[in-house]
Order: C-alpha cells, then structure tokens, then sequence
C-alpha cells in the first residue's frame, strides 16, 4: 500500500505580505492608485523612449503649437514638446521626493526615538523644537534658503526635509512613550541591553511600519512643494523641466494657449490622487481598526 506524498509547498500558507497584496488588490481605490502611481514612475523610468523629443529644444517655429499627432500636448512659448517636458518633469519630481522622504524620514525616526526614550527634560527641548520649526511658514522658509544658497534642487529638499521632519518625529516619539514600558523592553532592560540596542531591536520594528504608509501619502505634499517653489521661481532652473514651471509657462498666456496649463496641472492632480488612494488603501490593509471605525 503506497502512501500519497503531499508537497511540503502547496500546503504552505500564504505569507503575511501575499495576503496583503491581493487585500490591496481587492480594493477599487487601492487599484486605481497603483496603476497611477506606476504609471508615474514608468513614465519619469522611460522618459527617453517615450518620446524622441528634447525637453530642453528651443524651436521657435514651432512654439504655442496645440495638442496633436506630432505634439501629443501641444508645444509652450519656446517651442518645446510639452509632452517630453511634463515626462522629464515627473522624473525631477519623483527624485525630490523620494530623496527628501528619504532624508526626512531618516532623521525623523532618530529624532523621535531620542525623544521618546530620553529623559523628560531633552523630551521637552525637542518638543520645542519640533514645534518651532513646524510653526515657520513653508513660504518664509523657501525664500530664506534660497537666499542663501540660490534656487535649486538642493534647496527645495532642504525645505521638504525641514518641513516634514517634525511630523515624522512627533509620530514616532508617541509610539515610542507608548512602548518603552512595555513588558518586552522591561525584560530587555533588566538583562542589561543596551539602550541603543532597546531601540534597534525592540522598539523601531514596531513604531516604523505606520511611519512608512504615512510618508507614502506625503510624497503628493512633497511633490506639490516642489512644484509651488518651481512656479515661483524658487524651485529648480530653467531650462530644466519641472510642473511647477510648466504651470508658470502656461499661466502668462492661458487665455490664449490653454494646453500649457492642463500639461502641467494634471500631473500633479493625477499623482496626489494616486499616492493619496494608495497610502489610505495600505493604512486600511495594514491596520484594519481604522477601517472599521
């Protein structure tokens, strides 16, 4: 008599991170912002063979040209393909946001963690901080670093990173109050771990998971800072592409050439709804308590 042999892989359970894969794709809105959302990232990836036009060409016997099969969005003041430019254009917004995120993110969870392990006093004198610098207009920030160190790239993370920063840490030193009497880090302090190692170990796996669905839904903010400081000539120089100077291209002659302004205005419209859409679907999935409140 032979006995059936079962493989050891079909009666494996699914994973934590494939039940929430197919979570997120049962959700309309989740769908919708990621195929944005991918469809953002492909477009700033594959920029180059996507179009064959230059974003930074110069012709004027072409300029104020409306949307058609040549220009698939028109041509601005200059002559330039709006299409290559609005393409070239999620490639710089992209890379703000996600270095700044990255940076902010970085420094907020450092912050935070100090601030919320450490004695009440530095918790106090963090808190300060936090609230002094969130309290500074964006706008304020943005014309005072550019005054020192011209409009930039550089410039434009520096005020991401300083305005986001606050946010990230204040979510993090809650959490972290939250834990650090719990009974696991109680146990690991009383075998002589370290505090640096508590906050490695013990508390950071547990605080960081909501940190990270929370920058997602502020990469759209982030993404429209660096458009705001673009269209104020703050942001980036020309003739680098950007939305934001896309906009202000189209914004001295909108009566007349509409298109310039619906070439830079949609981007951003379509990226905030789809980060939005899927940072709210992966809160839902991930913590299903707010769902249900």
């Amino acid at each position: 008599m032979s006995e059936a042999v079962s493989d050891p892989q079909a009666a494996k359970p699914p994973s934590d991170a494939w039940r929430a894969v197919r979570r997120l794709l049962r959700e309309p809105l989740g769908v919708l912002g990621l195929t944005l959302v991918l469809l953002m990232v492909g477009g700033a990836i594959f920029a180059d063979l996507l179009t064959s036009w230059d974003p930074t060409r110069i012709n004027p016997r072409d300029r104020f040209l409306g949307p058609g099969a040549e220009h698939l969005l028109g041509t601005d003041q200059l002559g330039r393909d709006l299409f290559a430019r609005v393409l070239h254009g999620g490639r710089v917004a992209l890379s703000v946001a996600l270095i700044a995120t990255g940076i902010s993110l970085v420094i907020g969870i450092m912050l935070g963690l100090i601030a919320g392990y450490g004695p009440r006093w530095l918790d106090n004198l963090m808190i300060l901080l936090f609230d002094s610098v969130k309290s500074f207009p964006t706008v304020m920030l943005a014309l005072a670093l550019v005054t020192l160190f011209g409009p930039s790239l550089t410039s434009v993370v520096i005020v991401v990173v300083l305005v986001t920063v606050p946010g990230y840490a204040r979510i993090i030193r809650t959490q972290t109050i939250a834990l650090k009497n719990s009974e696991y880090v109680t146990a690991a302090r009383s075998m002589g771990a370290s505090p640096a190692r508590i906050l490695r170990v013990h508390i950071l796996p547990n605080v960081i998971g909501p940190l990270v669905i929370l920058a997602s839904m502020d990469i759209p903010v982030v993404i429209g800072i660096e458009a705001g400081m673009s269209f104020l000539g703050l942001g980036v120089r020309p003739p680098t592409p950007s939305w934001g100077s896309i906009l202000n291209d189209g914004f001295t002659s909108i009566r007349d050439t509409p298109w310039i302004a619906v070439a830079g205005g949609i981007p951003i419209i379509l990226v905030t709804l789809g980060f939005t859409f899927l940072g709210e679907t992966l809160r839902d999935v991930f913590d299903p308590r707010l769902k249900a409140r």
